[in-house]
């Protein structure tokens, strides 16, 4: 079984916060500060190389203004 963060529900939820970031017009810069995280943190889970946690999901949904289940529906 792969590991979760690169099943195709991860994959789709990646894809998911990437289009909705830009829908937002947000560069991962300005993200991470809506988040007080450095840049690398927008960039290391929009490429996988790192996984969100729920209440990271949470605070994620909450910078970019989208409801989390339009993230999560489907999925």
């Amino acid at each position: 079984m792969p590991r979760s963060q690169h099943s195709d529900r991860y994959k789709q939820l990646r894809t998911r916060l990437f289009e909705q970031r830009k829908k937002a017009g947000a560069t991962q810069e300005q993200l991470a500060r809506r988040l007080g995280k450095p840049q690398s943190f927008i960039s290391k889970y929009e490429s996988g190389e790192r996984r969100l946690d729920a209440i990271e999901l949470l605070d994620v949904a909450r910078a970019l203004e989208v409801p989390i289940a339009t993230l999560l529906r489907g999925l």
